[in-house]
């Protein structure tokens, strides 16, 4: 059953979403958007290297993953202001299993 349950997370919020199955989804509190897309994995805001054109520093090709969440957190009726708050660090003993279980403990 968690097995079902990680692969439909997967194919559900992948496509949409850039999710990289942390196991300890964020996406409201980062204007739907996954954090872990970021090349340094950040979770709460951006590094130091944004370049003035809102692109990553280490791929210069890419947004960066937090001009985006900030940009679409504005954009959210409900949820808007969790951007402002500090997340708890990474368990990366999660990576792999599905939030939607380990949020639901």
């Amino acid at each position: 059953m968690r097995l079902l349950f990680v692969k439909f997370e997967w194919v559900t919020k992948k496509p949409i979403f850039g999710c990289q199955m942390c196991g300890q989804c964020i996406l409201h509190e980062t204007g739907m958007s996954c954090p872990m897309g970021c090349p340094k994995e950040i979770r709460n805001g951006p590094c130091g290297g944004v370049r003035t054109d809102g692109s990553c520093e280490l791929d210069p090709k890419m947004t960066c993953v937090w001009v985006t969440a900030w940009e679409n957190s504005n954009k959210m009726r409900v949820f808007s202001h969790e951007i402002e708050i500090i997340q708890k660090p990474l368990d990366r003993r999660l990576k792999g299993s599905s939030a939607w279980i380990n949020q639901s403990r």
